[in-house]
């Protein structure tokens, strides 16, 4: 049974779809490790488990009726704290949204849902989705399940420990500046952020973004490449109020062995140093591609001056080190507390969109940017490079907190 929470997806539904074991049996197997483990990682930090045993019964009666409700039928998942779950807090790690209880599904959720999950919590972020690290002052800070005095990173640093620490079977993210990726690199588990505009953002959004916002998407974390192309199928697709103008068709990839792909390896780049220890995990990666005959071109660089970078790309890219972190992240956080003193404010006024989508697909900044990349990755499909330039690192701040949000 050690096995069993640390397989993918897929392999989950296969074996309750082969009767190898029962829906409510996994679900209880994932919540028993919750109870056991997450003391110490505090990744779950709203639960739902009563609802959730009540959908996984239903489901081992639907089985034994020999209906499946969908490819993910009756595998347990949790969700990013920031996806609105009807009955559940939504708060982004927010004080003044302690008490703000979601009424209906984000439409992300409805279409996992539909596709057979068994939703059971939801897990941790930062303030705001705002950072690295994962912590906030309602649900405490969370911690990386490989060392515990680390962080997970952010903002989906929640979602890729309970995934890492087997304490999920699948999980779902968002992502504007690496909060699916970066979390992923520092757990070890899978990430995809996907093309903007083809996971419906409904649900997943502060409340006064009733608009698209430049790069943001939401996407699928897993234990599994696969398992994040199954759970994109599900996800993908368009809103229902673009639902009548166009529709996704997202084609299988034509390479069938890896000697079938060109991939553009950056082990550095100037002025972002990486760590050996990361480079060298690369460079393992890039001989492997090669003994399998893949084209691997370790000189392409995506055609993009560092002089040029705005600030906020450049901060991302200073060197981490723990005093200058802490400073940052202080001055994130005298930025976000007076943000949420001004948020129950913000959402007694009408209704805003903060950017339009004509920003999100259409900026000079964007478009310049986008050019610059493909113009560097010398015709290659696929670039490979690390998501951070370091290992997890120690949080700048920590916060404890009591226990766990229960479903109300």
């Amino acid at each position: 049974m050690l096995e069993i929470p640390f397989r993918s997806a897929k392999q989950l539904a296969a074996d309750i779809k082969k009767k190898k074991i029962g829906c409510l049996e996994l679900l209880d197997l994932y919540l028993a490790r919750i109870e056991k483990y997450d003391g110490a990682l505090n990744a779950v930090v709203v639960r739902d488990f009563e609802r959730a045993r009540t959908r996984a019964r239903a489901a081992d009666r639907a089985l034994a009726r020999r209906q499946a409700w969908g490819p993910l039928h009756g595998v347990p998942m949790s969700i990013k704290e920031s996806y609105d779950v009807a009955g559940l807090p939504t708060t982004w790690g927010v004080p003044a949204y302690a008490k703000n209880v979601a009424t209906k599904n984000a439409v992300a959720v409805d279409r996992l849902l539909d596709a057979g999950v068994v939703l059971f919590g939801k897990t941790n972020v930062p303030l705001f989705l705002a950072d690295w690290q994962s912590y906030n002052a309602i649900y405490g800070t969370t911690n990386n399940p490989w060392d515990v005095a680390r962080a997970p990173g952010g903002s989906s640093g929640g979602s890729a420990a309970a995934l890492a620490a087997g304490l999920t079977g699948l999980e779902a993210g968002s992502d504007i500046g690496s909060s699916i990726r970066n979390p992923a690199h520092f757990c070890g588990v899978y990430g995809h952020k996907p093309t903007w505009g083809i996971v419906p953002r409904t649900g997943q959004a502060l409340p006064w973004q009733t608009a698209a916002v430049d790069i943001d998407v939401v996407g699928p974390l897993a234990r599994s490449a696969d398992d994040l192309a199954l759970a994109l199928s599900v996800m993908a697709g368009p809103d229902e109020i673009e639902a009548a103008g166009w529709q996704l068709r997202l084609t299988p990839p034509r390479q069938k062995r890896l000697r079938d792909f060109k991939v553009a390896l950056m082990v550095d780049a100037p002025d972002i140093a990486v760590d050996r220890e990361v480079q060298d995990r690369l460079q393992t990666l890039a001989d492997f591609l090669s003994r399998q005959k893949a084209n691997v071109d370790d000189r392409a660089r995506p055609d993009i001056d560092p002089a040029k970078r705005s600030p906020s790309t450049r901060a991302c890219c200073a060197p981490q080190r723990p005093t200058a972190r802490a400073t940052r992240t202080s001055s994130r956080t005298r930025r976000s507390r007076a943000a949420s003193r001004s948020a129950t404010r913000a959402t007694t006024r009408a209704p805003r969109a903060p950017r339009s989508c004509r920003i999100a697909t259409g900026s000079r900044r964007t478009r310049r940017a986008t050019a610059c990349a493909a113009r560097g990755r010398s015709s290659s499909r696929h670039t490979t490079c690390s998501c951070a330039r370091s290992p997890a690192p120690r949080p700048s701040r920590t916060i404890r907190r009591a226990s766990a949000t229960s479903a109300r």
